[in-house]
């Protein structure tokens, strides 16, 4: 049975706020109390998506990213009439999620923005990169645009574990355009902000193609 628009996108919007409240809150809890590390603060994040799967997975498909959303459009499992719904229940959710995050955060908090370590062309280079990946994983192991089953689960929630642990410190490993603008618009660090929306917009689309080239290879 077709879920109702509304409710999805009461999934979506809640599912982004809990992400955000999670994993930046994870972030800013580790920047006061230095308890976390950067192992705490992947696995955050990694649970966090897994747990938002396995809860919210079976109504909206929970794509709490824009680009996951864009993505699943241009490969023909989305219908086009919902993407920009999809896109502003995330961003709503990230908002709410990240303005929650900074009830708790000290002045001057970053509130979890995703800056470049050494300049914008290695950080837009690794966000297409891994987003490329996360996004060929969720292709691989979801059916239709439902991201939802303890498999994909698990496997979603342990590819931004793992991608975010070895390319965090050099990009902050955002892989999702509402993750990095709701805390740069609310902290006001807005330095390279737009390579968190090409990067991983670009990357999600590249593992489209990608996936119909897997697919062909396996029908030959």
């Amino acid at each position: 049975m077709s879920v109702p628009l509304r409710t999805c996108l009461l999934a979506e919007a809640l599912g982004t706020a809990v992400l955000m409240m999670l994993g930046t809150g994870a972030i800013v809890v580790d920047e006061q109390t230095h308890a976390l590390g950067l192992g705490g603060i992947v696995s955050a994040f990694g649970l966090a998506v897994f747990i938002i799967i396995q809860s919210l997975g079976p109504l909206s498909g929970a794509h709490i990213n824009p680009a996951v959303t864009v993505a699943f459009w241009a490969a023909g499992r989305f219908p086009g009439r919902r993407v920009l719904p999809y896109i502003g229940a995330q961003l709503l959710g990230a908002f709410a999620g990240s303005g929650l995050v900074a009830l708790v955060a000290l002045p001057g908090s970053l509130l979890g923005t995703t800056l470049a370590a050494h300049g914008w062309g290695q950080a837009l280079g690794l966000e297409t990169f891994i987003t490329f990946w996360l996004m060929l994983v969720i292709l691989r192991v979801t059916s239709g645009s439902k991201e939802q089953g303890l498999w994909a689960g698990l496997a979603i929630g342990a590819t931004v574990g793992v991608l975010a642990l070895v390319t965090g410190p050099l990009c902050g490993a955002s892989m999702n355009p509402a993750r990095s603008l709701a805390p740069a618009l609310l902290s006001g660090h807005l330095a390279d902000l737009w390579l968190y929306v090409v990067g991983p917009v670009a990357g999600a689309l590249l593992a489209v193609l990608a996936d119909r080239w897997l697919q062909a290879t396996e029908q030959a």
